[in-house]
C-alpha cells in the first residue's frame, strides 16, 4: 500500500468523511480498535451511522473497570454491530502471576511494561493480523508522544498502516459530539478520569495534571504509554 497516495487521498478531510473513504475501497482490509474511551466511542458512532466496512475490535485485559464493560454493552444495544473481543494468552497470564503474583506491575517500570504486553501488545497483534489499515482515536491533545503523531502513519512495529481521524480534536470537540449524537460513554469521565485503562492503573487526575496523570500513577516518568502506541515497545 501506498502510504502518499493514502496521504493525499484523506488530506484536508474531516473525521468521518476520513472513515467513510477509507471503507469505501474494498481492497483495504480496515480494523478499528476500542477502548470504549471517549474518543473510540465518537468513531464508534461515526462507524455505525453510516455502516462502513471496517471491523470493530476491543482488547480486554481481565483488569478493566465494570463502568467500561457497561459501555461496551451499551454500545452493543444502540448499534447491534459485533465489537470482536481479544483477551491475553491464557498461559502467559497464568505463568505471569504464578511467578510474580498479581501486582507485580507495582514494583518497576520492567514489570509493569511485562503485564501491558501480555495483556494489551500480544493480543492487539492477534487483532492486526492480516489487516491493511488500522484506526485509533488517538488525540494529539492526550499527551507528548502523541503530538509527533500523523493522522496518516506507517506503523513500523506492527507493519501497518495507522490512521488517527481524531488527531487534532479537542475535548470540547469529542464532547460536543458525544452530547448531540447521544453517544454512551464512560460515567468515570465526570469524575475526573480523562484516560482510562485498567483499573489497578487508573487514577482521577487533579486539576491542573496532565492527561495522562493517572495512567500508571506511581511512576515518575512523563511520556507514559503502554506499548500500544510506540512502535510495540
Amino acid at each position: 500500500m501506498n502510504i502518499d497516495l493514502l496521504n493525499n487521498k484523506l488530506k484536508g478531510l474531516e473525521a468521518e468523511d476520513i472513515l467513510k473513504t477509507i471503507a469505501s475501497e474494498n481492497n483495504y482490509n480496515i480494523v478499528f480498535t476500542t477502548s470504549f474511551g471517549i474518543e473510540d466511542q465518537v468513531i464508534t458512532d461515526m462507524i455505525c451511522k453510516h455502516n462502513l466496512n471496517i471491523q470493530i475490535v476491543s482488547l480486554d485485559t481481565g483488569r478493566l473497570f465494570s463502568e467500561t464493560y457497561k459501555v461496551h454493552n451499551l454500545s452493543l444495544e444502540k448499534y447491534k454491530k459485533e465489537i470482536k473481543v481479544y483477551y491475553p494468552q491464557t498461559q502467559a497470564i497464568e505463568d505471569l502471576v504464578t511467578k510474580k503474583g498479581p501486582y507485580s506491575f507495582y514494583e518497576s517500570i520492567e514489570n509493569r511494561k511485562e503485564c501491558c504486553n501480555i495483556r494489551k501488545v500480544e493480543p492487539l497483534r492477534r487483532a492486526l493480523k492480516g489487516k491493511d489499515i488500522w484506526i485509533t482515536g488517538l488525540r494529539a491533545e492526550q499527551s507528548q508522544v502523541r503530538t509527533e503523531m500523523h493522522v496518516v502513519e506507517n506503523d513500523l512495529g506492527y507493519g501497518i498502516i495507522k490512521i488517527n481521524p481524531l488527531l487534532h480534536w479537542t475535548l470540547d470537540e469529542v464532547m460536543k459530539y458525544l452530547q448531540m449524537n447521544n453517544v454512551p460513554y464512560n460515567s468515570l469521565h465526570h469524575k475526573g478520569f480523562v484516560s482510562i485503562g485498567c483499573e489497578p492503573c487508573t487514577r482521577a487526575i487533579k486539576p491542573g495534571e496532565d492527561f495522562r496523570a493517572g495512567r500508571w500513577w506511581w511512576e515518575n516518568n512523563s511520556g507514559k504509554e503502554c506499548g500500544l502506541h510506540t512502535h510495540g515497545e
